[in-house]
């Protein structure tokens, strides 16, 4: 075990929403880990695929979560159907009679979001699809969701998005409907965290650094493998992480008894990794948001010595 005491979660029951691939496979495999019961939800199935048509399967997922120590359950679930989503918190309830987990990790906006383009300019309706994908589905998980998990304290809610809110409060993120996505999942944890916090419950939102998911490999032409070799192309990425990292994070915080002093904050794997000790796969403690600013947004010359 990667966390000291042997299956801090074990008796734990996790919904990781939107764990097919990315940090949603890396969340769900280190929660079960630490031996988690972990539910894990998405579109692509063995049978099916959503409109990414990637090859990951939650099947998949779920057969890595059993693997690494805890208990998959794989549930097809397209998170802005409220009906599917009613239907999943009732599963769990009946087979479980608790949720203490609820990690929010769908998004689904890779293909839909325009790079610097300005609003007038970025398709309209893939504007509007991102927005549904990205914070729709959130609200209508955690409003299924959160009266199974309010049933005993402790609790915990992560909203996963990409950005610091010290970072995206004041950088511009990639597109408008990019920007708005990825601060409103921010502001939702905060929002949770003034309606939770008073019932026993704890709600964060944790951003990953600059990951290495399946589409970025991918799109570099490289493997976790040799990675490294994409460095060429793109000098800054020596930073990145596994999805596996934030997983760690969040395991982390799952386990730890006094995870409500984090009630409400804007956290990051990195930072999470200097106060809970935890590596990435190898071994490594990336701090990608201290770097972005201090390296990369600075014009620096790629560099992650004193930031891994």
């Amino acid at each position: 075990m990667n966390h000291g005491t042997p299956s801090p979660l074990h008796g734990k029951v996790a919904l990781v929403a939107g764990a097919t691939r990315g940090a949603g496979r890396g969340i769900a495999v280190e929660l079960g880990a630490a031996g988690a019961t972990v539910y894990v939800t998405g579109r692509t199935t063995r049978t099916r695929r959503s409109e990414y048509n990637r090859p990951e399967t939650i099947e998949d997922t779920a057969d890595l979560v059993t693997a690494a120590g805890g208990h998959g359950v794989a549930v097809p679930t397209d998170h802005l159907v409220p009906d599917q989503v009613r239907s999943l918190v009732e599963r769990i309830s009946s087979e479980q009679g608790r949720l203490d987990i609820l990690v929010n990790d769908v998004w689904g906006g890779e293909l839909l979001f325009e790079w610097d383009v300005p609003l007038w300019e970025h398709n309209l309706d893939n504007g509007l699809r991102m927005l549904r994908l990205g914070v729709d589905t959130h609200a209508i998980t955690s409003h299924y969701a959160l009266p199974l998990l309010l049933r005993r304290p402790g609790g915990l809610v992560v909203e996963v998005t990409d950005g610091t809110a010290e970072y995206n409060g004041s950088h511009y993120r990639n597109s408008f409907f990019y920007d708005l996505v990825k601060t409103a999942v921010l502001r939702m944890a905060f929002a949770l965290s003034r309606e939770i916090g008073p019932r026993g419950a704890t709600a964060v939102a944790v951003t990953p650094g600059w990951l290495r998911s399946e589409l970025m490999l991918d799109a570099y032409g490289v493997t976790e493998e040799n990675w490294r070799d994409a460095l060429a192309q793109e000098p800054h990425f020596c930073i990145s992480e596994t999805p596996r990292y934030v997983g760690r994070a969040i395991a982390a915080l799952a386990a730890d008894p006094d995870v409500a002093r984090w009630n409400g904050a804007s956290l990051s794997s990195g930072q999470l990794a200097q106060v809970y000790g935890f590596t990435d796969l190898d071994g490594s403690q990336p701090d990608a948001w201290r770097y972005l600013v201090e390296v990369q947004d600075a014009g620096k010359p790629a560099d992650p010595t004193g930031y891994r």
